[in-house]
Protein backbone atom coordinates (compact mmCIF):
# COMPACT_ATOMS: atom_id res chain seq x y z
CA UNK A 1 0.00 0.00 0.00
CA UNK A 2 3.10 2.58 1.32
CA UNK A 3 4.42 1.42 -2.48
CA UNK A 4 1.37 2.06 -4.53
CA UNK A 5 1.00 5.94 -2.70
CA UNK A 6 4.63 6.57 -3.17
CA UNK A 7 3.94 5.75 -6.46
CA UNK A 8 0.50 8.18 -7.13
CA UNK A 9 2.13 11.20 -5.17
CA UNK A 10 5.31 10.60 -7.92
CA UNK A 11 2.91 10.46 -11.03
CA UNK A 12 1.11 13.68 -9.40
CA UNK A 13 4.09 15.59 -8.84
CA UNK A 14 5.10 14.92 -12.61
CA UNK A 15 1.69 15.87 -14.19
CA UNK A 16 1.38 19.09 -11.75
CA UNK A 17 5.25 19.54 -13.68
CA UNK A 18 3.85 19.20 -16.95
CA UNK A 19 1.39 21.48 -16.29
CA UNK A 20 3.65 23.65 -14.94
CA UNK A 21 5.78 23.66 -18.25
CA UNK A 22 2.36 23.71 -20.19
CA UNK A 23 1.03 27.00 -18.69
CA UNK A 24 4.54 28.21 -18.69
CA UNK A 25 4.81 28.06 -22.88
CA UNK A 26 1.09 29.38 -22.77
CA UNK A 27 2.17 32.44 -21.48
CA UNK A 28 5.28 33.07 -23.58
CA UNK A 29 2.77 32.51 -26.35
CA UNK A 30 0.99 34.57 -25.15
CA UNK A 31 3.59 37.63 -24.94
CA UNK A 32 4.77 36.73 -28.15
CA UNK A 33 1.66 37.20 -30.00
CA UNK A 34 0.89 40.63 -28.12
CA UNK A 35 4.11 41.81 -29.39
CA UNK A 36 3.62 40.62 -32.72
CA UNK A 37 0.73 42.84 -33.32
CA UNK A 38 1.98 45.99 -32.11
CA UNK A 39 2.28 48.21 -34.75
CA UNK A 40 5.65 50.26 -35.15
CA UNK A 41 6.18 52.84 -32.38
CA UNK A 42 7.50 55.71 -30.83
CA UNK A 43 8.77 53.32 -28.25
CA UNK A 44 10.09 51.02 -31.22
CA UNK A 45 11.76 54.01 -32.34
CA UNK A 46 13.51 54.78 -28.95
CA UNK A 47 14.93 51.50 -29.14
CA UNK A 48 16.08 51.30 -32.72
CA UNK A 49 18.01 54.40 -32.05
CA UNK A 50 19.69 53.70 -28.82
CA UNK A 51 20.79 50.08 -30.34
CA UNK A 52 21.85 51.54 -33.27
CA UNK A 53 24.15 54.03 -31.94
CA UNK A 54 25.51 50.62 -30.41
CA UNK A 55 26.28 49.63 -34.45
CA UNK A 56 27.41 52.66 -35.15
CA UNK A 57 30.50 52.31 -32.33
CA UNK A 58 30.83 48.90 -33.44
CA UNK A 59 30.81 49.51 -37.00
CA UNK A 60 33.54 53.01 -36.15
CA UNK A 61 35.88 50.14 -34.00
CA UNK A 62 35.97 47.65 -36.43
CA UNK A 63 36.50 49.33 -39.38
CA UNK A 64 39.45 52.43 -37.81
CA UNK A 65 41.80 49.36 -39.06
CA UNK A 66 41.05 50.19 -42.73
CA UNK A 67 41.66 53.69 -42.15
CA UNK A 68 44.97 53.40 -39.94
CA UNK A 69 46.61 51.00 -41.69
CA UNK A 70 47.66 53.07 -44.90
CA UNK A 71 49.65 55.03 -41.91
CA UNK A 72 50.82 51.84 -40.26
CA UNK A 73 52.30 50.36 -43.09
CA UNK A 74 54.87 52.48 -43.61
CA UNK A 75 55.64 53.46 -40.04
CA UNK A 76 55.69 50.05 -38.49
CA UNK A 77 57.31 48.39 -42.60
CA UNK A 78 54.70 45.88 -42.39
CA UNK A 79 54.65 43.39 -45.23
CA UNK A 80 51.36 41.91 -47.08
CA UNK A 81 51.38 39.29 -44.38
CA UNK A 82 51.82 41.32 -41.29
CA UNK A 83 48.64 43.40 -42.99
CA UNK A 84 46.46 40.38 -43.47
CA UNK A 85 47.25 39.09 -39.78
CA UNK A 86 46.71 42.49 -37.70
CA UNK A 87 43.44 42.38 -39.99
CA UNK A 88 42.22 38.47 -39.40
CA UNK A 89 43.20 38.73 -35.14
CA UNK A 90 40.97 41.28 -35.56
CA UNK A 91 38.24 39.23 -36.45
CA UNK A 92 39.42 36.19 -34.70
CA UNK A 93 38.46 38.12 -31.33
CA UNK A 94 35.05 38.72 -33.25
CA UNK A 95 34.68 35.05 -34.01
CA UNK A 96 35.03 34.06 -30.55
CA UNK A 97 32.76 36.67 -29.00
CA UNK A 98 30.11 35.91 -31.43
CA UNK A 99 29.82 32.69 -29.74
CA UNK A 100 30.39 33.58 -26.48
CA UNK A 101 27.87 36.54 -26.20
CA UNK A 102 25.22 34.45 -28.14
CA UNK A 103 25.67 32.07 -25.17
CA UNK A 104 25.82 34.55 -22.37
CA UNK A 105 22.72 36.78 -23.75
CA UNK A 106 21.18 33.46 -23.55
CA UNK A 107 21.78 32.35 -19.95
CA UNK A 108 21.96 36.30 -18.83
CA UNK A 109 19.71 38.10 -21.03
CA UNK A 110 20.16 40.29 -24.09
CA UNK A 111 20.63 43.63 -22.78
CA UNK A 112 23.40 42.82 -19.98
CA UNK A 113 25.30 41.19 -22.48
CA UNK A 114 24.90 43.95 -24.44
CA UNK A 115 25.91 46.53 -22.66
CA UNK A 116 29.25 44.31 -21.84
CA UNK A 117 30.15 44.12 -24.92
CA UNK A 118 29.94 47.90 -25.60
CA UNK A 119 32.41 48.03 -22.42
CA UNK A 120 34.86 45.98 -24.12
CA UNK A 121 34.53 47.60 -27.26
CA UNK A 122 35.37 51.26 -25.48
CA UNK A 123 38.15 49.29 -23.14
CA UNK A 124 40.23 48.00 -25.69
CA UNK A 125 39.80 50.66 -28.38
CA UNK A 126 41.51 53.50 -25.64
CA UNK A 127 44.15 50.83 -24.90
CA UNK A 128 45.55 50.71 -28.87
CA UNK A 129 46.23 54.44 -28.36
CA UNK A 130 49.06 53.15 -26.24
CA UNK A 131 50.27 50.71 -28.61
CA UNK A 132 53.96 51.01 -29.19
CA UNK A 133 54.72 48.28 -31.52
CA UNK A 134 52.65 45.20 -33.99
CA UNK A 135 53.00 42.52 -31.05
CA UNK A 136 51.15 44.35 -28.35
CA UNK A 137 48.82 46.11 -31.04
CA UNK A 138 47.96 42.66 -31.98
CA UNK A 139 46.78 42.06 -28.61
CA UNK A 140 44.44 44.68 -28.17
CA UNK A 141 42.50 44.17 -31.70
CA UNK A 142 41.95 40.55 -30.59
CA UNK A 143 40.58 41.75 -27.20
CA UNK A 144 38.87 44.37 -28.70
CA UNK A 145 37.28 41.72 -31.19
CA UNK A 146 35.46 40.23 -28.43
CA UNK A 147 33.58 43.02 -27.92
CA UNK A 148 32.95 43.65 -31.48
CA UNK A 149 31.72 40.34 -32.68
CA UNK A 150 29.25 39.82 -29.29
CA UNK A 151 27.44 43.31 -30.23
CA UNK A 152 26.02 42.96 -33.44
CA UNK A 153 24.35 39.40 -32.83
CA UNK A 154 23.04 40.09 -29.97
CA UNK A 155 21.73 43.60 -30.61
CA UNK A 156 19.94 41.88 -33.52
CA UNK A 157 18.61 39.22 -31.90
CA UNK A 158 17.00 41.45 -29.31
CA UNK A 159 15.89 44.06 -32.14
CA UNK A 160 14.04 40.89 -33.65
CA UNK A 161 12.31 39.83 -30.51
CA UNK A 162 10.57 43.77 -30.18
CA UNK A 163 9.55 43.44 -33.41
CA UNK A 164 6.25 43.06 -35.33
CA UNK A 165 6.07 40.47 -38.50
CA UNK A 166 4.96 43.18 -40.83
CA UNK A 167 7.75 45.21 -40.06
CA UNK A 168 10.50 43.43 -38.93
CA UNK A 169 12.35 43.00 -41.65
CA UNK A 170 12.37 46.64 -42.45
CA UNK A 171 13.09 47.43 -38.91
CA UNK A 172 16.23 45.13 -38.76
CA UNK A 173 17.93 46.20 -41.44
CA UNK A 174 17.34 50.22 -40.67
CA UNK A 175 19.26 48.66 -37.04
CA UNK A 176 21.90 47.71 -39.68
CA UNK A 177 21.82 51.25 -41.40
CA UNK A 178 23.70 52.41 -38.32
CA UNK A 179 26.44 49.89 -39.08
CA UNK A 180 26.64 51.01 -42.33
CA UNK A 181 26.70 55.16 -40.98
CA UNK A 182 29.27 54.03 -38.72
CA UNK A 183 31.31 52.99 -41.64
CA UNK A 184 30.54 56.23 -43.45
CA UNK A 185 31.09 58.52 -40.38
CA UNK A 186 34.71 56.45 -39.57
CA UNK A 187 35.85 57.34 -43.69
CA UNK A 188 34.80 61.51 -42.63
CA UNK A 189 36.43 61.28 -39.14
CA UNK A 190 39.68 59.46 -40.72
CA UNK A 191 39.68 61.72 -43.42
CA UNK A 192 40.03 64.40 -41.10
CA UNK A 193 41.96 63.78 -37.67
CA UNK A 194 44.74 61.05 -38.87
CA UNK A 195 46.48 63.61 -40.99
CA UNK A 196 46.12 66.14 -38.56
CA UNK A 197 46.51 64.26 -35.47
CA UNK A 198 47.96 61.02 -36.13
CA UNK A 199 46.28 57.46 -36.22
CA UNK A 200 46.05 57.10 -32.29
CA UNK A 201 43.35 59.56 -32.68
CA UNK A 202 40.81 57.25 -34.31
CA UNK A 203 41.10 54.62 -31.25
CA UNK A 204 40.20 58.00 -28.66
CA UNK A 205 37.06 58.59 -30.81
CA UNK A 206 36.29 54.62 -30.69
CA UNK A 207 36.24 54.45 -26.61
CA UNK A 208 32.93 56.62 -26.45
CA UNK A 209 30.92 53.75 -26.07
CA UNK A 210 31.46 53.37 -22.62
CA UNK A 211 29.31 56.23 -22.56
CA UNK A 212 25.98 54.16 -23.90
CA UNK A 213 27.18 51.41 -22.17
CA UNK A 214 26.43 53.69 -18.99
CA UNK A 215 23.15 54.59 -19.83
CA UNK A 216 21.94 51.84 -21.32
CA UNK A 217 19.50 49.97 -18.63
CA UNK A 218 17.40 53.75 -18.67
CA UNK A 219 16.75 53.78 -22.49
CA UNK A 220 15.81 50.08 -23.12
CA UNK A 221 14.43 47.11 -21.34
CA UNK A 222 15.06 43.73 -21.67
CA UNK A 223 13.58 41.50 -23.99
CA UNK A 224 10.03 40.38 -23.25
CA UNK A 225 10.05 37.31 -25.53
CA UNK A 226 13.84 36.19 -23.38
CA UNK A 227 11.69 37.56 -20.12
CA UNK A 228 8.92 35.02 -20.41
CA UNK A 229 10.87 32.17 -21.31
CA UNK A 230 13.18 32.09 -18.82
CA UNK A 231 10.31 32.23 -16.24
CA UNK A 232 10.00 36.23 -15.78
CA UNK A 233 6.36 36.39 -16.68
CA UNK A 234 5.23 39.57 -14.70
CA UNK A 235 8.07 41.31 -16.13
CA UNK A 236 7.80 40.29 -19.55
CA UNK A 237 3.72 41.05 -18.83
CA UNK A 238 4.96 44.83 -17.64
CA UNK A 239 6.76 45.97 -20.57
CA UNK A 240 4.33 44.69 -23.12
CA UNK A 241 1.91 46.64 -21.30
CA UNK A 242 4.06 49.88 -21.11
CA UNK A 243 4.61 49.61 -25.01
CA UNK A 244 0.65 48.56 -25.91
CA UNK A 245 -0.18 52.10 -23.72
CA UNK A 246 2.27 54.22 -25.20
CA UNK A 247 -0.35 53.68 -28.45
CA UNK A 248 -2.99 56.09 -28.48
CA UNK A 249 -6.27 54.75 -27.94
CA UNK A 250 -7.36 54.91 -31.40
CA UNK A 251 -4.28 52.85 -32.40
CA UNK A 252 -5.09 50.24 -29.51
CA UNK A 253 -9.18 50.01 -30.66
CA UNK A 254 -7.55 49.15 -33.83
CA UNK A 255 -4.96 46.14 -32.47
CA UNK A 256 -5.82 42.41 -34.36
CA UNK A 257 -7.35 39.94 -32.75
CA UNK A 258 -4.14 37.74 -30.76
CA UNK A 259 -2.82 35.19 -32.79
CA UNK A 260 -1.59 32.79 -30.46
CA UNK A 261 0.95 30.10 -31.35
CA UNK A 262 1.89 27.75 -28.72
CA UNK A 263 5.73 26.35 -28.73
CA UNK A 264 6.53 22.87 -28.73
CA UNK A 265 7.38 21.99 -25.21
CA UNK A 266 10.94 23.83 -24.18
CA UNK A 267 14.17 22.02 -24.13
CA UNK A 268 17.73 23.17 -22.37
CA UNK A 269 19.35 25.71 -24.92
CA UNK A 270 22.67 24.14 -26.39
CA UNK A 271 24.34 24.41 -29.52
CA UNK A 272 24.03 21.32 -30.91
CA UNK A 273 20.09 21.77 -31.05
CA UNK A 274 21.16 24.11 -33.76
CA UNK A 275 20.96 20.70 -35.80
CA UNK A 276 18.22 18.93 -34.62
CA UNK A 277 13.93 19.76 -35.46
CA UNK A 278 14.82 20.15 -39.00
CA UNK A 279 16.81 23.27 -38.45
CA UNK A 280 19.86 21.79 -40.12
CA UNK A 281 19.65 22.98 -43.42
CA UNK A 282 19.03 26.82 -42.17
CA UNK A 283 21.91 26.40 -40.14
CA UNK A 284 24.28 25.16 -43.12
CA UNK A 285 22.77 27.64 -45.02
CA UNK A 286 22.91 30.81 -43.09
CA UNK A 287 26.62 29.93 -42.34
CA UNK A 288 27.83 29.65 -46.29
CA UNK A 289 25.93 32.48 -46.70
CA UNK A 290 27.45 34.51 -43.61
CA UNK A 291 31.06 33.50 -44.50
CA UNK A 292 30.58 34.42 -48.26
CA UNK A 293 28.98 37.82 -47.30
CA UNK A 294 32.59 38.63 -45.30
CA UNK A 295 34.94 37.31 -47.82
CA UNK A 296 33.79 40.08 -50.27
CA UNK A 297 31.83 42.98 -48.05
CA UNK A 298 34.68 42.97 -45.44
CA UNK A 299 37.70 42.22 -47.92
CA UNK A 300 36.20 45.15 -50.11
CA UNK A 301 36.12 47.90 -46.97
CA UNK A 302 39.28 46.05 -45.24
CA UNK A 303 41.62 45.99 -47.84
CA UNK A 304 40.43 48.59 -50.35
CA UNK A 305 41.96 51.55 -48.91
CA UNK A 306 45.36 49.87 -48.23
CA UNK A 307 45.18 48.56 -52.25
CA UNK A 308 44.68 52.31 -53.43
CA UNK A 309 47.76 52.60 -51.87
CA UNK A 310 49.93 49.78 -52.55
CA UNK A 311 49.11 48.70 -55.93
CA UNK A 312 47.75 51.36 -57.32
CA UNK A 313 50.49 54.33 -55.99
CA UNK A 314 47.99 56.49 -54.42
CA UNK A 315 48.66 59.22 -51.37
CA UNK A 316 47.53 58.56 -48.22
CA UNK A 317 44.86 61.11 -48.46
CA UNK A 318 43.48 59.99 -51.51
CA UNK A 319 43.30 56.42 -50.93
CA UNK A 320 41.18 57.23 -47.49
CA UNK A 321 38.93 59.82 -49.57
CA UNK A 322 38.00 56.69 -52.08
CA UNK A 323 37.57 54.21 -49.06
CA UNK A 324 35.39 56.59 -47.38
CA UNK A 325 33.31 57.17 -50.65
CA UNK A 326 32.61 53.54 -51.09
CA UNK A 327 31.57 53.56 -47.38
CA UNK A 328 29.10 56.31 -48.56
CA UNK A 329 27.77 54.55 -51.10
CA UNK A 330 27.08 51.32 -48.72
CA UNK A 331 25.46 53.68 -46.48
CA UNK A 332 22.79 54.34 -49.36
CA UNK A 333 22.26 50.98 -50.10
CA UNK A 334 21.31 50.32 -46.48
CA UNK A 335 17.94 52.30 -47.68
CA UNK A 336 17.50 50.47 -50.94
CA UNK A 337 17.71 46.93 -48.76
CA UNK A 338 15.31 48.57 -46.28
CA UNK A 339 12.83 48.83 -49.77
CA UNK A 340 13.47 45.44 -50.54
CA UNK A 341 13.74 43.23 -48.11
CA UNK A 342 10.29 43.34 -47.14
CA UNK A 343 9.00 43.69 -50.12
CA UNK A 344 10.66 41.31 -53.18
CA UNK A 345 11.74 39.29 -49.51
CA UNK A 346 15.03 37.84 -48.00
CA UNK A 347 15.72 35.31 -51.17
CA UNK A 348 15.76 37.35 -53.78
CA UNK A 349 17.32 40.54 -51.91
CA UNK A 350 19.80 38.14 -51.26
CA UNK A 351 20.73 36.75 -54.64
CA UNK A 352 20.54 39.89 -56.24
CA UNK A 353 22.89 41.60 -53.34
CA UNK A 354 25.45 38.59 -53.84
CA UNK A 355 25.29 38.28 -57.69
CA UNK A 356 25.02 41.64 -58.85
CA UNK A 357 28.52 42.19 -56.53
CA UNK A 358 30.45 39.49 -58.58
CA UNK A 359 29.99 41.10 -61.63
CA UNK A 360 32.55 43.99 -60.81
CA UNK A 361 34.66 42.05 -58.81
CA UNK A 362 34.65 39.33 -62.21
CA UNK A 363 35.57 42.40 -64.84
CA UNK A 364 38.44 44.10 -62.59
CA UNK A 365 39.45 40.43 -61.76
CA UNK A 366 40.20 40.12 -66.08
CA UNK A 367 41.17 44.12 -66.05
CA UNK A 368 43.29 44.38 -62.81
CA UNK A 369 45.61 47.23 -62.51
CA UNK A 370 45.04 47.98 -66.18
CA UNK A 371 42.03 50.15 -64.78
CA UNK A 372 42.77 53.93 -63.55
CA UNK A 373 42.28 53.90 -59.56
CA UNK A 374 39.30 56.19 -60.06
CA UNK A 375 37.62 53.44 -62.21
CA UNK A 376 38.30 50.56 -59.69
CA UNK A 377 36.98 53.16 -56.81
CA UNK A 378 34.15 53.42 -58.84
CA UNK A 379 33.56 49.42 -59.41
CA UNK A 380 34.55 48.62 -56.00
CA UNK A 381 31.77 51.01 -54.40
CA UNK A 382 29.30 49.17 -56.76
CA UNK A 383 30.16 46.18 -55.78
CA UNK A 384 29.62 46.99 -52.09
CA UNK A 385 27.05 48.31 -52.49
CA UNK A 386 25.36 45.04 -53.69
CA UNK A 387 27.06 43.06 -51.06
CA UNK A 388 25.69 45.57 -48.30
CA UNK A 389 21.98 43.99 -48.69
CA UNK A 390 23.66 41.05 -47.18
CA UNK A 391 25.91 42.85 -44.63
CA UNK A 392 22.55 43.93 -43.36
CA UNK A 393 20.28 41.44 -43.92
CA UNK A 394 21.68 38.69 -42.50
CA UNK A 395 20.99 39.71 -39.22
CA UNK A 396 17.45 39.85 -39.79
CA UNK A 397 17.77 36.75 -41.84
CA UNK A 398 20.02 35.21 -39.11
CA UNK A 399 17.65 35.28 -35.63
CA UNK A 400 14.30 34.90 -37.16
CA UNK A 401 14.95 31.11 -38.48
CA UNK A 402 15.70 30.12 -34.73
CA UNK A 403 13.31 29.99 -32.15
CA UNK A 404 13.54 31.95 -28.80
CA UNK A 405 15.76 29.30 -26.53
CA UNK A 406 17.99 29.45 -29.41
CA UNK A 407 17.85 32.24 -31.13
CA UNK A 408 20.89 34.30 -29.81
CA UNK A 409 23.05 31.41 -30.31
CA UNK A 410 21.78 30.68 -33.59
CA UNK A 411 22.26 34.17 -34.21
CA UNK A 412 25.79 34.18 -32.50
CA UNK A 413 27.03 31.25 -34.40
CA UNK A 414 25.99 32.72 -37.98
CA UNK A 415 28.05 35.74 -36.86
CA UNK A 416 30.86 33.48 -35.80
CA UNK A 417 30.87 32.19 -39.75
CA UNK A 418 30.82 36.07 -40.86
CA UNK A 419 33.67 36.18 -38.71
CA UNK A 420 35.57 33.40 -39.84
CA UNK A 421 35.38 35.19 -43.88
CA UNK A 422 37.03 38.09 -42.06
CA UNK A 423 39.77 35.89 -40.50
CA UNK A 424 40.84 33.55 -43.53
CA UNK A 425 40.22 36.57 -45.54
CA UNK A 426 43.08 38.87 -45.01
CA UNK A 427 45.22 35.82 -44.60
CA UNK A 428 44.77 34.43 -48.32
CA UNK A 429 43.91 38.53 -49.90
CA UNK A 430 47.88 38.81 -48.25
CA UNK A 431 49.15 35.55 -49.58
CA UNK A 432 47.75 36.31 -52.93
CA UNK A 433 49.14 39.88 -53.10
CA UNK A 434 52.49 38.37 -52.34
CA UNK A 435 52.88 35.07 -54.32
CA UNK A 436 50.12 36.06 -56.82
CA UNK A 437 48.40 39.14 -58.47
CA UNK A 438 45.69 41.61 -57.47
CA UNK A 439 43.56 39.64 -60.35
CA UNK A 440 43.56 36.62 -57.88
CA UNK A 441 42.19 39.17 -55.12
CA UNK A 442 39.61 40.08 -57.31
CA UNK A 443 38.37 36.20 -58.45
CA UNK A 444 38.38 35.88 -54.75
CA UNK A 445 36.07 38.20 -53.91
CA UNK A 446 33.97 37.76 -56.99
CA UNK A 447 34.01 34.17 -56.56
CA UNK A 448 32.70 33.79 -52.89
CA UNK A 449 29.80 36.47 -53.70
CA UNK A 450 28.53 33.24 -56.73
CA UNK A 451 28.82 30.47 -53.98
CA UNK A 452 26.89 32.73 -51.52
CA UNK A 453 24.07 33.48 -54.31
CA UNK A 454 23.95 29.47 -54.51
CA UNK A 455 23.73 29.01 -51.28
CA UNK A 456 20.58 31.00 -50.65
CA UNK A 457 19.09 29.82 -54.01
CA UNK A 458 19.10 26.15 -52.61
CA UNK A 459 19.26 26.29 -48.74
CA UNK A 460 17.43 30.00 -48.42
CA UNK A 461 14.39 30.08 -46.39
CA UNK A 462 11.53 32.98 -47.28
CA UNK A 463 10.32 34.37 -44.07
CA UNK A 464 8.76 37.36 -45.05
CA UNK A 465 5.91 38.50 -43.22
CA UNK A 466 6.03 35.26 -40.54
CA UNK A 467 5.78 35.55 -37.23
CA UNK A 468 8.62 34.44 -35.39
CA UNK A 469 6.96 31.30 -33.58
CA UNK A 470 5.56 30.32 -37.34
CA UNK A 471 9.20 30.50 -38.44
CA UNK A 472 9.92 28.06 -35.38
CA UNK A 473 7.64 25.40 -35.35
Amino acid sequence: MEKTLVADGSSQAAEAALDDKAEARRELALISARLERLPFSRWHGKVLATVATGHLFDAFDAVTIAFVLPVLVVLWNMTPGEVGLLISVGYLGQFIGALLMGSAAERFGRLPTFRVSLVIIALFSFSSVFAWGLGIFLVFRFMQGIGLGGEVPVAATYMNELSPAKNRGRIIFTLQSGFALGTMVTGLIAVWIIPKYGWQSMFVVGSLPIILAAILPRLAPESPRWLAANGQIREADRIVTQMENRLSSEARAKLPPLEVVTPPLRKRPSFGQLFNDGLAARTVGVWIIACCTSLTGYGLIAWMPTLYRTEYQLPVETALRYGMISNAVGFIAIFIGVLLIDYIGRRLTFMLGFFGSAVPMLYMAYVGTALPAFQVMVYASISLMFITFLLGGLYVYAPEIYPTRIRATGAGAASAWLRIGSIIGPVIVGALLTHASIHAVFVLFGGAAILGGLAVLTLGLETKGRALDEIAS
